[in-house]
């Protein structure tokens, strides 16, 4: 599987052929000064939850590349609203079977909302496989117990986890995250963005390491395959 950083903590993985992005935010990322938005192609876009930091390019993006949008309720009632109509609407704990494979969504414990007090829903997010392969991205998630239920779904190949602290998991959550999860492979993201989530690279994938795992950090613009 081929995975493209984007910044923060939107990515693309080309999975059995079809091109999922996910949580589009670049344009306001001056971290992603160099990504050409309108260059980005997508069969499905996911959306974990309802922050700028995740869905700032969500309606220009659908609209460009007429992807389905996959989230949860509230993210696809407001999408519609704003003339995105190719959406499918999701729950914790609902899978869905899409031409590329499952997906699964699952708990986060983070919030949900725009900045003008829009509600979008509770936080979520994905468990993506079919016969070969699978990966978890948690979302924007604290380390929660929920975690070590998804090791009974799937055998994962990767997760994207975050790892940037303060509003989220930081790089210690994370390494449990992946012991509950029974995955050793982790693809970082959702830090440096802003002051609050800046971190140490090298002691973090040094930490990861002493814990027997790999951290893999992705240049903003760069693919990596898994």
């Amino acid at each position: 599987m081929k995975v493209t950083y984007y910044g923060h903590s939107c990515f693309l993985v080309n999975f059995a052929g079809t091109k999922l992005l996910f949580d589009p935010f670049i344009t306001p990322n001056d971290l992603a000064k160099d990504i050409d938005v309108s260059a980005i192609e997508a069969d499905y876009i996911l959306l974990s939850h309802g922050h700028g930091d995740h869905i700032a390019d969500a309606v220009e993006l659908a609209k460009q590349t007429k992807a389905k949008v996959i989230s949860n309720y509230e993210i696809i009632v407001w999408l519609g609203r704003q003339g995105i109509e190719n959406g499918h609407p999701m729950n914790h704990g609902g899978a869905f079977g899409f031409d590329f494979g499952q997906v699964k969504y699952v708990n986060a414990v983070h919030s949900s909302a725009l900045d003008d007090g829009t509600y979008l829903g509770n936080p979520g997010g994905f468990v993506i496989s079919n016969d070969q392969h699978s990966f978890y991205y948690a979302g924007d998630t604290a380390l929660t117990l929920d975690m070590q239920l998804i090791p009974r779904y799937t055998k994962l190949d990767f997760a994207v986890l975050p790892i940037g602290d303060n509003f989220t998991m930081g790089v210690d959550d994370a390494i449990i995250a992946s012991d509950f999860i029974e995955c050793n492979k982790v693809v970082g993201v959702h830090y440096d963005t802003f002051g609050y989530i800046k971190i140490d690279h090298e002691e973090a994938i040094d930490k990861f390491k002493q814990a027997g795992k790999e951290l893999i950090l992705v240049n903003i613009g760069d693919s990596t395959d898994l």
